[in-house]
């Protein structure tokens, strides 16, 4: 069989530096799936990315190496050349579809500049072939779609939408670059399938990148491992998965999360309860002020969390999740019962309920947006001490040593910035920046999804460990389950902010008994339970 791609050698380098990939090998059949996988600056998405010339080529160079498509080496083809091969014979869906949609252009315009430009469709025409792209991805009413702007779309849609661009002209080869990275499980899944059955009616290869193996092993032919810019491993993906070879490969499949959470010490102490918490958000108001119109986020959710437990809240985009930790915090208005150690929450005012923050503390998502790039880690860490301790100050800098140290970090690195961290540093800091007040609840919000499998146990670990040595609660907040599984204790599961199931949750985990539940750990551990690939 002849190769549809064909990478020989290829080394890249930047402003000149060392090399960032170096003889690089890799093929593509036409109709196969190659997996390109590794941790974050393995060279992955760099690799790919210079199959279309998409890099900085004022500071990026190729030393050495070829990037044959069909035969043609795509490194010494004109930019005229390349336009004409960019979405029409090799397409591209880039991780963040919010990003990567004009958030100015409708989703009827973004398509059409695609086909205009290689099809020269205009008009009706272009607007019927987009109604068949939006039709083939799977988005529903497809006409009342064409005229929304990206952020009137979920995450789910704006991913199919970027799929739809993508192969728009039907593209002998699509490059995915983390495409489901972002989306809920149950969506991630029928992304991925969309692909798979959209491969085989179009005959198009494709090129998948991904730091995660589940997927790969079920959806890949063959895999390309890659660690610091060079090709480790490189088979088949039964051969990979049943007999691998190099120690990164075997390190790779051995970063999964454990299966059952930390052993609980048993106080039957009722740390906090909530009863019938509910959150409206206005969407329409009238000319006096008066709400006209809302959305209902969160409907009568009542649970409780112990001393030393972990409650894991789990949903898709839009249940209710983030909405539910930040009206525990008073950052949403609510109505409802919040109690704490017997105290009465819900009625605070900001300000009384100012010292109530020492005790309940986040950590959000991103780890690089919630650290600010002009503090030291120094600075981060001890901010709040100085807003909750100001009489203390002379031990503040003892206490934030002791932080670091609890969660991992040199304390020397305190005067650094947070750019100077890779990303699970950074996490580890907004974990201290959380630890050091001494709070009795963190509240940890989607704080491992922008992380690496491998980077993702460690801080599983390290959340572990020290709700162990301090007897925390957490509230985690995710749509990875294989995550949450690893550290929940109860589980909560939202739709559309009602309570589905909610209990033990080993006992969900083991036999879920609402079927929105099921669809969603059937969604979740897929890949895991899948022996086959296609």
């Amino acid at each position: 069989m002849s190769n549809l791609l064909d990478i020989r050698n290829l080394s890249i380098c930047f402003d000149h530096g060392p090399r960032v990939v170096d003889s690089l090998s890799i093929s593509i059949a036409k109709g196969e799936t190659l997996a390109l996988v590794g941790e974050s600056g393995s060279g992955k998405s760099i690799s790919a990315l210079s199959v279309l010339r998409l890099l900085d080529e004022r500071h990026a160079s190729y030393p050495e190496g070829e990037i044959l498509f069909q035969g043609e080496d795509m490194l010494q083809a004109s930019e005229k050349r390349l336009r004409q091969i960019r979405g029409q014979e090799i397409s591209m869906i880039f991780q963040e579809p919010m990003t990567s949609l004009n958030p100015l252009h409708t989703v009827e315009k973004q398509i059409s500049e695609t086909l205009e430009l290689h099809k020269g469709m205009r008009g009706a025409q272009a607007r019927n072939r987009c109604l068949e792209l939006l039709a083939l991805v799977g988005i529903q009413n497809p006409e009342s779609r064409l005229d929304s702007y990206p952020h009137q779309l979920s995450g789910g849609q704006k991913q199919r939408v970027m799929i739809a661009m993508a192969l728009a002209n039907e593209p002998e080869l699509l490059i995915a670059d983390e495409p489901t990275t972002a989306l809920d499980v149950t969506v991630q899944k029928q992304v991925l399938e969309l692909l798979q059955d959209l491969q085989r009616k179009l005959g198009m290869a494709i090129l998948l990148i991904t730091h995660d193996l589940t997927i790969v092993r079920r959806y890949a032919d063959r895999v390309a491992v890659m660690e610091h810019g060079n090709r480790v491993e490189y088979s088949d993906t039964g051969s990979l998965f049943s007999a691998p070879k190099h120690p990164y490969t075997r390190k790779l499949l051995d970063a999964e999360p454990p299966t059952t959470p930390p052993v609980r010490q048993d106080h039957r102490d009722r740390l906090l309860d909530v009863h019938q918490l509910d959150v409206r958000f206005p969407l329409k108001r009238s000319l006096f002020g008066k709400v006209t119109s809302s959305f209902h986020a969160v409907q009568q959710a009542s649970f409780s969390l112990g001393r030393g437990e972990t409650l894991g809240i789990v949903g898709e985009s839009g249940s209710g999740k983030t909405t539910i930790g930040h009206a525990l915090l008073k950052l949403t208005a609510s109505t409802g019962e919040i109690e704490m150690d017997g105290d009465r929450l819900e009625a605070l005012t900001q300000k009384q309920f100012r010292p109530w923050r020492r005790r309940i503390q986040i950590v959000f998502q991103d780890p690089f947006g919630s650290l600010s790039p002009r503090m030291s880690i120094q600075d981060i860490v001890g901010e709040g001490l100085g807003i909750h301790d100001p009489d203390g100050a002379a031990a503040h800098e003892s206490k934030v040593i002791q932080a670091l140290r609890d969660v991992g970090l040199d304390p020397d690195a305190r005067h650094r910035y947070p750019h100077e961290f890779s990303g699970g540093q950074r996490q580890r800091i907004a974990i201290a920046r959380a630890l050091v007040l001494q709070p009795d609840i963190i509240i940890l919000d989607e704080p491992t999804s922008a992380l690496d499998r491998t980077v993702q146990k460690q801080v599983i670990q390290l959340l572990r460990d020290i709700q162990a040595r301090y007897g925390l609660s957490y509230i985690f907040i995710s749509h990875d389950l294989a995550v949450v599984r690893a550290l929940s204790h109860k589980l909560l599961v939202l739709q559309h902010g009602q309570i589905i199931e909610y209990g033990n949750a080993g006992d969900i985990f083991r036999s879920p008994r609402e079927r929105y539940t099921q669809e969603l750990l059937s969604a979740a551990f897929f890949y895991q339970n899948s022996t086959t690939t296609n």
